[in-house]
């Protein structure tokens, strides 16, 4: 292997912040180079500085040998590098074809559009890619997995021999996960060198030859991937070892139903769906992307209306048509998208914890305590453990983690007896996941009644005291918490077309 890419003494300074201190990175042709790290530890801004979105302040950069100084993208672009975000940036009416070549199309001498020449190039990077997809379908009818195809092909078209991929799969089911995988591998086998960054430790062992972690903006070490424990990654990562945290099952055989659903039903996604849900129990919802899992809570928070079904809270029947209905019943969604249906990005976070029971802190011409509201939003940095310099911090400058803690502590100030988490950990990292755990364990124990929605078996192993499984809108079954449930069990369940009998509901 030769190398592509060498970064020695990399600093980067921002106002009031150090994010990068002396970190250092090398990528090789041919292999899959993980970056890892908690957020906040400088992986992005590491790799921003290599793809020419930001400048240094210091350090040197080396591709393919030689120094080089990396003024912009575009320059990033000419050396062969290629950057695919997490935010994927197409343009959803446009072509396949036209979203790879945007602003290089071929013309002919009037300036017209070759079409025909620009579908044939697009179809020769997929080829290459071997991957099969029609250069003339519309971008906004593909799936996020098939974006990320276009993406790549983008990237190759500049002849990218540098591929920095920022939370590929995000938003990707297992089996898109695979699709994705074969790809990487094959660009690994024509020497491209590929940067992967990922909060999965489970992906990060399967597809990565080298690991190398950074803390607190500066390089910790790297490690090749076969052969070291993922225990020694998190420390890395953290710098302790992570207390595991294992699902323990309480007795709550006379625990009251605090969420008794019955019937549930809307369009094809969510067909007589029927379950109940007891005090200090956390049911975990497992299924395939696509299953009806996140489509069955909107339901029940009023969020998408219901054809049909019955909903009850600690036993009365409850009429729910909007979340405001659900709210004042006693039950809470946390959006598996945070940022648009959670926050107010723009605001701090004292407003953020305050703005599902603005009417405790109102007076009534509407004036509203800002002092009483700083206290409570005080009380919850402190129980929740918000990393935040204080409650006027803006939540769009916190870490993904911290996010979650504020949505958390809204709707614990609303004081819900039912909580929804659809996706809890979505794009934290894995010190943050942790505490969610155990946030989410101390909830239960509570007695706050808790469904936990997570494409990561994984996780749902390692919270749910009872597991219930989907497959195209149906419950097919139910499955005990605990070490005697395998992701394996589970996978059965999302794949099979039979629904679960109703009376085994329950």
């Amino acid at each position: 292997m030769t190398d592509l890419v060498t970064m020695t003494a990399i600093d980067k300074h921002f106002p009031g912040v150090h994010a990068l201190k002396r970190a250092q990175f090398d990528l090789r042709s041919g292999e899959v180079h993980a970056l890892m790290g908690e957020n906040g530890a400088g992986k992005s801004t590491m790799m921003k500085v290599l793809s020419g979105i930001y400048a240094p302040d210091g350090g040197t950069l080396r591709v393919n040998g030689a120094e080089v100084k990396i003024t912009g993208p575009r320059a990033a672009q000419a050396l062969g590098i290629g950057i695919i975000h997490q935010e994927l940036a197409l343009m959803p009416d446009l072509t396949v074809a036209q979203n790879i070549f945007i602003g290089r199309e071929p013309r002919n001498a009037w300036g017209v559009l070759n079409e025909a020449k620009l579908n044939a190039a697009a179809s020769a990077l997929f080829a290459e890619m071997r991957v099969e997809m029609d250069p003339t379908a519309e971008v906004r009818g593909l799936t996020i997995a098939r974006q990320q195809m276009v993406e790549i092909a983008k990237a190759l078209s500049f002849q990218s021999r540098i591929l920095i991929m920022d939370e590929p799969t995000a938003a990707l089911n297992e089996a898109e996960t695979n699709e994705l995988f074969s790809i990487i591998r094959r660009l690994r086998g024509d020497g491209v060198g590929v940067v992967y960054i990922s909060h999965k430790m489970d992906e990060i062992m399967r597809i990565s030859d080298r690991v190398t972690v950074m803390r607190d903006g500066a390089y910790v070490g790297t490690v090749q991937s076969e052969g070291t424990p993922i225990e020694t990654i998190i420390s890395m990562m953290v710098g302790r070892a992570l207390d595991q945290v294992h699902v323990e099952i309480p007795d709550l055989s006379a625990a009251e139903v605090a969420l008794d659903v019955r019937g549930l039903t809307r369009g094809r996604m969510v067909r007589d769906v029927s379950f109940s849900l007891k005090k200090g129990e956390i049911l975990g919802f497992a299924g395939l992307m696509g299953a009806g899992r996140t489509e069955v809570a909107r339901a029940i928070f009023g969020a998408d209306p219901r054809e049909s079904g019955e909903i009850a809270v600690h036993g009365k029947p409850v009429q729910i048509a909007s979340p405001r209905d659900a709210v004042n019943a006693g039950i809470c969604y946390l959006s598996e998208d945070r940022k648009h249906f959670g926050l107010a990005l723009g605001l701090d976070l004292r407003a953020n914890v305050g703005m599902a029971s603005l009417s405790r802190f109102s007076d009534s011409l509407g004036r509203v305590d800002d002092a009483a509201l700083g206290r409570v939003a005080q009380d919850y940095i402190a129980s929740l453990a918000i990393r935040t310099p204080s409650d006027r911090q803006e939540v769009r400058l916190l870490s993904g983690g911290n996010q979650q803690k504020v949505v958390i502590a809204k709707w614990l100030l609303r004081n819900c007896d039912v909580l929804i988490f659809d996706e809890p950990t979505r794009g934290i990292d894995v010190g943050a996941k942790a505490e969610i755990y155990r946030l989410l364990q101390s909830l239960a124990a509570q007695g706050k009644a808790i469904i936990v929605i997570s494409s990561e078996l994984p996780e749902v192993l390692r919270l749910s005291h009872r597991i219930a499984v989907m497959c195209e809108g149906r419950l097919t079954g139910f499955l005990p918490g605990g070490p005697q449930t395998t992701q394996e069990q589970i996978m059965r369940l999302a794949t099979a077309r039979d629904a679960l009998n109703k009376g085994e509901a329950a």
